[in-house]
């Protein structure tokens, strides 16, 4: 016990929330880069391959972030060996960000060795500084085991193509999703402790996530302009299609903010168990961000062909995109306050059953109703008597 407060590079646990440092908000920039990158990728290649590829990478990419975001809310990243490791995931996932257009053709290699080389080089980095004695020893021992496992799935898949890399490289990513859920459990190893190990600040966490919430909509607004601004004629029919554009991005923006950010921090402050609650915490964000993703791409098709009609994959992004949001966003609430948002079920149910009409009106259109519906969830929100919002934080 008396390592655990001893140790000069953990952060200090006390009365004060640990704060985001700057250097997090510099590492953060590059997944920016990364965001933006996905977000092309799935617009050239929108068919159903391209779906299962991005959510691949998606996933890879999160992944990196996330296991990075663990180790400085247990790490000081203000010490000079965490900000060193901070620095050296920056440089080798600035390169496998580069890699991510080509990264299921001839760079495949070279993500899979970026990803490879930050997951096990920094967990091998923390168990250096550790030592053998520290009580966290055996947790980062759990993840280098499981890092390596899914190393061997990523290499295999980069010398081979096809299907059978995104075979491969899917069983790599769902083994570095799924094993942190039984405590990164190797035989002889056995199974980490999330009340005891993973003791996480819990506003440290919902603050990186909700700053990667961020990224991710800065990239709606981004691919908004992006499109418009490359567009010789400005009718207006794409000026409208730019402002229901930005108008969703806003109305998203305070569905996910306006109080589940609030709970959230509060539940995992508060919570018992605040290593597990982060864990789901993460696992619930990457779907979401995700759909943020999907929306950003949708934004994109409107604003450069506002007036073309739907296709199948088209329809992935203009309406599965915002009903998986709004799924994650319920998942979310109820994670942190046990709610059931009935706002999200009934637009849910709304962008459903629309669908059989988006194949007879423009894209322009069914956006303007989709981002309608969000429109309306932010209303009732904004319409939600204010105590209820602190009765809520009390019940918890």
């Amino acid at each position: 016990m008396e390592e655990r407060k001893s140790h000069q590079l953990l952060r200090k646990r006390g009365d004060h929330n640990a704060s985001v440092s700057y250097s997090e908000l510099l590492f953060d920039l590059i997944y920016v880069f990364a965001v933006t990158q996905l977000s092309h990728y799935l617009l050239y290649h929108l068919n159903f391959l391209g779906v299962i590829q991005t959510t691949i990478l998606w996933f890879g990419v999160w992944l990196v972030w996330q296991h990075t975001t663990w180790v400085t809310n247990w790490f000081n990243p203000d010490t000079r060996p965490i900000r060193l490791i901070l620095f050296g995931v920056m440089l080798v996932s600035l390169l496998m960000a580069a890699s991510l257009p080509k990264a299921f053709e001839d760079r495949g290699l070279i993500f899979a060795i970026c990803y490879i080389a930050i997951q096990v080089g920094r967990t091998l980095v923390i168990l250096f500084l550790l030592g053998n004695n520290h009580h966290l020893t055996p947790n980062f021992k759990r993840i280098l085991g499981w890092s390596c496992i899914s190393a061997f799935l990523w290499i295999l898949g980069a010398f081979n193509d096809g299907y059978i890399r995104v075979l491969l490289w899917a069983m790599a990513v769902l083994l570095d999703y799924v094993s942190p859920m039984f405590g990164f459990y190797l035989p002889f190893l056995g199974r980490s402790d999330s009340g005891k190990e993973w003791t996480i600040d819990g506003h440290h966490l919902v603050e990186r996530c909700q700053l990667f919430v961020i990224i991710a909509f800065g990239e709606t607004i981004l691919m908004t302009g992006l499109s418009l601004s490359e567009v010789e004629v400005w009718t207006a029919e794409r000026i409208i299609a730019a402002l229901v554009s930005f108008v969703g991005s806003l109305s998203m923006w305070w569905i996910y903010f306006d109080v589940s950010s609030e709970a959230a921090i509060h539940k995992i402050r508060h919570s018992v168990n605040p290593g597990l609650l982060g864990l789901k915490y993460h696992a619930v964000h990457v779907i979401l961000v995700g759909a943020i993703i999907v929306c950003a791409v949708g934004d994109e098709l409107v604003g450069s062909e506002p007036s073309s009609t739907v296709t199948y994959t088209s329809l992935y992004v203009l309406i599965f995109g915002p009903v998986i949001y709004l799924l994650t966003n319920m998942v979310f609430k109820w994670i942190t306050s046990h709610t059931i948002s009935v706002s999200h079920s009934i637009a849910i149910l709304v962008l459903l059953l629309f669908i059989p009409v988006c194949f007879f009106i423009s894209i322009l259109i069914i956006n303007s109703i989709v981002v309608t519906v969000f429109v309306c969830i932010a209303i009732f929100e904004i319409l939600t008597p204010h105590m209820k919002k602190e009765e809520l934080l009390e019940k918890l």
